[in-house]
């Protein structure tokens, strides 16, 4: 009997490390405005293809074309823009607020801006996101106040948390943010519930799951699935794949799968791929998705092809897992520069008038942050009272917290 061979595992390895040239030549970017849109009451099986390639708008010329075009006017176009900005421009106050030592953590939503930003535009007022800590742009576009988020960083006596969420980890009901979960993927099955819940009474609201490409490996990725494809559940499963799980490339969560869309086809869920980095197209993705479930067409997965191109949080290096000029080859370009580009070549913009708004929304982010710094940061001025770490806990309060809260004096 001959002798039979060990056995071995395979481990994927990232196209490129450290100190090599990046190379995306096997990422395949389709022409704009060559995949096709289907009516929003199409059957699932009809749509097989949309998971294999990536729908986008935008060509190398910001021209908008394709039948996914259209969908804005030029005004709401400039709003998404302006959006996009003010993330951008938050996201750089804080992340050196945090190398002052002004505050513990932060994380950025750097290059993935338009994700956030253009869907939140899609839906409407009541509507729930369960998002991760990278969509900032979902409060930012729906009006939170900025103040808000910056006291909540800051952990300051107006912390609408009260000190008692990390510092990027916001949550308002009003606007339509679920309270973040520092757990990866629970927020998945979170939507789903809540979108059951709301077809269940009647309602016309619906609910927006959010998770990151690593955390689709996840045993709650799905358990979501599973519920919201049984129950054609009214919510869209948004997947934000930006090709990095902190120092994980994407292809240890996607295994041999050719796309994280693709994993929607087992379960008769319509699947996309769309350009994350291309507003437009994002936003007629959403709203084609959004449209769906609410006319009672059931799910639909969405993977947004963007890239992470700062680290993953204040607490991450990534020049020791990836090329630190990787993000400068990444094919699907800049959001706002994308977008920007569209609206200088349909005359609605300008260079100089990009930089007057840019100028001017740094201004109102400095002032916002000298609102908030005056108010107290981690290590001065005023923070939470102590004695709201033992309120809106338990609707009634236990003994044993009633006793604490005696011998805290508070």
């Amino acid at each position: 009997m001959s002798k039979a061979k060990p056995l071995s595992l395979y481990v994927p390895e990232p196209q490129c490390r450290p100190g090599e040239t990046p190379d995306f030549s096997g990422f395949i970017v389709p022409k704009a405005g060559a995949v096709r849109r289907p009516d929003i009451d199409v059957a699932p099986a009809e749509i097989h293809d949309l998971a294999y390639s990536i729908i986008r708008v935008l060509n190398r010329e910001g021209e908008a074309v394709g039948p996914w075009a259209e969908q804005l006017s030029d005004e709401e176009a400039l709003e998404g823009l302006r959006n996009m900005m003010k993330v951008r421009a938050y996201d750089a106050r804080l992340l050196m607020a945090q190398r002052q030592g002004k505050t513990s953590f932060y994380m950025q939503s750097l290059g993935e801006e338009a994700i956030a930003c253009a869907f939140q535009k899609a839906l409407k007022p009541g509507d729930m996101n369960f998002p991760t800590y990278r969509q900032q742009g979902l409060l930012i576009t729906s009006g939170y106040p900025i103040v808000d988020m910056m006291n909540q960083v800051y952990s300051n006596a107006r912390d609408p948390m009260a000190g008692r969420q990390l510092p990027v980890m916001y949550s308002s009901k009003k606007h339509g943010f679920f309270t973040i979960s520092g757990n990866l993927a629970t927020q998945f099955v979170q939507a789903v519930g809540w979108a059951m819940a709301s077809a269940i009474k009647g309602d016309t609201k619906i609910a927006a799951g959010w998770i990151g490409d690593g955390a689709t490996a996840e045993s709650d990725f799905y358990a979501a699935m599973v519920f919201a494809s049984t129950y054609h559940a009214p919510v869209v499963l948004n997947v934000v794949n930006n090709q990095w799980a902190i120092s994980t490339f994407q292809g240890i969560a996607r295994g041999d799968a050719p796309t994280f869309a693709s994993r929607g086809l087992g379960f008769g869920m319509p699947s996309l791929r769309v350009d994350g980095n291309d507003y437009l197209a994002v936003y007629a993705v959403s709203k084609w998705a959004i449209d769906r479930a609410r006319s009672g067409h059931g799910p639909t997965l969405i993977e947004h092809v963007t890239y992470r191109a700062g680290a993953h949080s204040t607490s991450d290096d990534p020049s020791a897992y990836r090329p630190k000029d990787e993000v400068t080859a990444w094919p699907l370009g800049d959001p706002v520069e994308r977008l920007k580009a569209y609206l200088i070549k349909k005359g609605a913009w300008s260079e100089e008038r990009h930089a007057q708004a840019k100028a001017q929304i740094e201004s109102e982010m400095v002032q916002f942050q000298k609102e908030a710094e005056a108010i107290g940061t981690l290590h001065s001025g005023s923070g939470p009272s102590v004695r709201e770490m033992f309120e809106d806990v338990y609707k009634e309060t236990p003994i044993h917290l009633k006793r604490q809260r005696q011998e805290a004096g508070v």
